[in-house]
């Protein structure tokens, strides 16, 4: 790039469907508080849109319909922090429900095949404590854990605080 000169880059993440793309982003943008869709782009007026341009939680996503050809992995997921144990469980039971699948550590995969990762903001807090004994423990219940719990993490977390009584 030349000096003084300015280009302007945008990042989403696209998301490849068979043919459910218009369905996913529509569920999505329906559990996330600040989302929504902002296009369809269409080849024929009365055609399944061939991209939705949507965002969730003011974070930009594509989804595509480009067939059969590839599949979704959990080496790629929708990692959401949530602010009460009750917005954990409502998008555990939503993004489990009609075919989604829980898997281990706050992980699931919805109904469409994509992985997620649905984690309490509290325990990412509690893994950033200088106090390693207690981090240690917390992140040894979250590993016996499908959805989180966050009072348990957080049972786990204080029951190996230090006798002084200092805690993240």
């Amino acid at each position: 790039m030349q000096s003084g000169t300015t280009t302007r880059v945008s990042v989403a993440t696209c998301l490849w469907f068979d043919d459910q793309a218009e369905q996913a982003a529509e569920f999505y943008t329906s559990l996330i508080p600040g989302s929504r869709i902002h296009s369809r782009m269409r080849d024929a007026i009365d055609a399944p849109p061939l991209l939705v341009e949507f965002t969730l939680g003011g974070s930009p996503y594509q989804a595509l319909n480009g067939g059969p050809h590839f599949v979704h992995s959990e080496a790629a997921s929708i990692s959401v922090l949530t602010d009460s144990q009750e917005e954990t469980d409502r998008l555990w039971a939503a993004l489990t429900a009609d075919g989604g699948c829980e898997s281990q550590c706050g992980w699931l995969k919805d109904r469409f095949g994509v992985s997620w990762q649905i984690v309490p903001r509290r325990f990412i807090e509690l893994q950033g404590s200088d106090d390693k004994a207690a981090v240690q423990h917390a992140r040894q219940a979250m590993f016996s854990m499908r959805k989180l719990d966050l009072a348990a993490l957080e049972a786990a977390f204080y029951g190996a605080a230090p006798a002084d009584g200092e805690n993240a």
